[in-house]
């Protein structure tokens, strides 16, 4: 009897459903402007916005040259935006701020496609393209619109996004240094600063170059060493003349003093005093590479150290920007 009951109750409910969505088509399908417009936003307003999208949709041609016509435009947007579809949804805005520049909805609707390019933008280790349009995309919106209620929300979204450029520019340099390629370590980190002096990884990027300026002097050729490590030792004071204590500028202090042996005749074979024979010399030589290979080591631990909870961090913050547009979007 049971079993009876609930078979009974489930072929009414797929009949009704099965009404509401034969309903549905046909007014879809049908050339009632009113009826659509009235029923778009009903399903609009019940969360339904796939339906909406639809209806909106729908009524976009029969409703050109009409009062309501940005009005469709805008919602066919918002139910896009509202269902998720960022990339349907940023073509509408971008169309409908074209169209319709002076409408009430058009500062909303640039607003809101700056919205929908960020939520399409990749983490660094991918392409920055989206990061870039969305940047310049934004930048025309502030010039649009000067004083927007949505200026706190654009600067959250500027300062996440140009973080990934900055970081991208970092890491990409850096590459060469976990490479072991100190010379083009060095070239590269240097380039990074002078596309972008303001990087936020700025001392960081000071921090690589002097090491890369160092191992590649420390694995040089007696008769070019002292001019290399007179490279590290500038790079060095670039690097302390922006962190003045922390345990990387520990960690310099020592490869500068020993840079400074090898700059100042005492600290390599070559120019040490009483070293008259060559097995003596060939001892000292690999003396000092063994004491350099292992500080290379410890500066290759420390750097996955530092990696891992830079990664960390710079994952809180993606989520805390993120969150933090959205929560300023519920309003919409």
């Amino acid at each position: 009897m049971r079993l009876i009951k609930s078979f009974t109750l489930l072929s009414m409910l797929a009949l009704l459903l099965s009404s509401c969505s034969a309903e549905y088509e046909k007014l879809l399908a049908s050339g009632d402007t009113d009826a659509k417009y009235k029923a778009a936003f009903d399903y609009y307003n019940k969360g339904k916005y796939k339906r909406s999208a639809e209806l909106f949709e729908s009524l976009i041609m029969a409703m050109s040259g009409y009062p309501q016509e940005d009005t469709v435009y805008f919602y066919t947007g918002m139910s896009n935006y509202k269902k998720q579809d960022y990339v349907t949804a940023e073509s509408n805005f971008e169309r409908f701020t074209q169209v319709f520049p002076r409408s009430p909805f058009s500062e909303e609707a640039s607003y809101l496609r700056c919205f929908c390019l960020y939520e399409k933008t990749y983490s660094y280790e991918l392409d920055q393209m989206p990061t870039r349009k969305t940047i310049s995309v934004i930048g025309e919106f502030n010039k649009e619109f000067p004083s927007s209620k949505y200026a706190n929300s654009l600067g959250v979204m500027l300062e996440d996004l140009s973080e990934r450029l900055d970081r991208k520019s970092y890491e990409g340099a850096k590459l060469y240094y976990k490479m072991e390629d100190y010379l083009a370590a060095h070239y590269a980190l240097k380039n990074v600063l002078r596309e972008n002096a303001d990087n936020v990884y700025r001392v960081d990027v000071l921090y690589y170059t002097a090491l890369s300026a160092y191992y590649y002097a420390s694995k040089s050729v007696n008769e070019k060493q002292r001019e290399r490590y007179l490279t590290f030792i500038d790079d060095y004071y670039n690097f302390i003349s922006e962190e003045s204590e922390s345990s990387r500028r520990r960690f310099l202090d020592g490869l500068y003093q020993k840079a400074l042996k090898v700059t100042k005749g005492t600290g390599n074979v070559e120019y040490e005093e009483g070293v008259v024979n060559e097995k003596q010399a060939q001892r000292e030589k690999r003396k000092l590479e063994k004491q350099a290979a292992k500080e290379e080591k410890k500066a290759k631990a420390a750097l996955k150290a530092a990696e891992k909870e830079q990664d960390k961090t710079n994952e809180g913050k993606q989520r805390a920007s993120r969150d933090k547009v959205k929560e300023q979007n519920k309003a919409l």
